[in-house]
């Protein structure tokens, strides 16, 4: 090979080198760049149920994730509570597309069907509310979820987040120490909790959040819980009660519902569909360790600085929660043969699922009482 040869390979050469690079790095640019990044950004109306508080923060958490991992091609615009129809007409407006989507919770659409507290506000079988969402995600609940949504014809795909810790039986004039002090009382619950404490003689009314403490401090209520020690705080509840009952399985499990409008949901990038979708799963974890943060703050809050007086709602009063519970399942599994399939899929995974989990689980009470003394 001549030098002239030899200085035509290597020119030859680089002009490839230069070339290959170039159409790499177009490439590579093509693969982190989606389409969707270089579209007009698609915008979703998200109402919440929530006017404030620790609920309306964890649901902009939620929709920050969405908005930080779209890189800008997808926003959510949340929406307060009302904002565009009440709390009762959230669904069917997100399902005749007046919304685009909602966060709430199953129980607030329990008139449609007693069915759908069941993804929410159901009976303890002994598990928690993390347990629910392994149900609803890996148990069958999924699959039943939608089968509701068929049956009730919704347009409608939903996503659940955020697993709740049981719901403190609430708050009282007096110290609950027997079942038979609250026959009478009016109280307010939402779902099929409900039915649960009516059928315990208690008269039950299902009020949204802002209006539970007004009402109780007016007297059309005697007795009430909404959610934790947080919320319960927000609502001002210690100036109207100092008996607060922790402990209760009228709502020993709940999870927040994030749906959107199914056609417009079908219509969206494969991309923008997963971020919506994966974006609960993130904004769940994080809702369940900051809960644990400011619940147990606030707790310790009502106790020091307003002189709430906090116990542990007897076991007694617990198992006759459980019974009450047996006839209201009962009672539905006969008039609804859905009810019963949902409630028999429900007991055979919390069955197989808790000989495991509760053999497992070490006794943590005697472990927190062997460093911090006596509950």
């Amino acid at each position: 090979m001549t030098t002239k040869d030899t200085k035509a390979t290597t020119a030859s050469r680089r002009k490839f080198l230069k070339v290959g690079v170039g159409a790499a790095a177009g490439a590579a640019a093509a693969v982190s760049m989606p389409s969707v990044s270089r579209a007009a950004p698609v915008t979703l109306k998200v109402q919440a149920a929530w006017g404030g508080g620790i609920f309306l923060e964890f649901a902009q958490d939620y929709v920050t994730r969405v908005n930080e991992m779209s890189g800008g091609s997808l926003k959510i615009d949340l929406l307060g509570v009302g904002a565009v129809v009440k709390t009762a007409e959230m669904q069917t407006a997100v399902h005749k597309g007046v919304l685009d989507g909602a966060h709430f919770v199953t129980a607030y659409w329990y008139s449609k069907s007693p069915v759908a507290s069941l993804f929410g506000t159901g009976p303890c079988f002994g598990w928690s509310a993390n347990e629910l969402m392994g149900w609803i995600q890996y148990g069958g609940g999924k699959d039943l979820y939608y089968e509701l949504m068929g049956d009730l014809k919704l347009d409608l795909v939903g996503f659940f987040s955020g697993p709740m810790p049981a719901q403190p039986l609430g708050w009282f004039k007096e110290q609950i120490k027997d079942a038979s002090q609250m026959k009478g009382l009016k109280y307010r619950t939402v779902g099929l909790a409900a039915d649960v404490l009516q059928e315990m003689g208690m008269s039950v009314v299902q009020l949204p959040g802002g209006e539970i403490q007004p009402a109780m401090k007016s007297g059309l209520i005697d007795a009430a819980e909404f959610n934790n020690p947080t919320s319960d705080k927000d609502f001002g509840m210690q100036d109207v009660s100092k008996h607060y009952h922790l402990a209760s399985v009228h709502q020993s499990q709940e999870c927040f519902e994030i749906i959107y409008n199914k056609t417009l949901y079908n219509k969206l990038a494969k991309e923008h569909q997963a971020i919506l979708e994966y974006a609960s799963e993130a904004a769940s974890s994080d809702m369940a360790w900051k809960a644990m943060e400011r619940y147990s703050q606030d707790l310790v809050t009502l106790k020091k600085d307003f002189g709430v007086n906090v116990y542990r709602t007897p076991d007694s009063v617990m198992a006759e929660q459980l019974k009450a519970w047996d006839i209201v399942v009962e009672r539905f599994n006969k008039s609804d043969p859905f009810f019963k399939k949902v409630i028999d899929s429900q007991k055979a995974w919390a069955q197989r699922h808790g000989a495991y989990a509760l053999n497992n689980a070490p006794n943590y009470q005697g472990a927190y009482e062997h460093y911090f003394g006596k509950l």
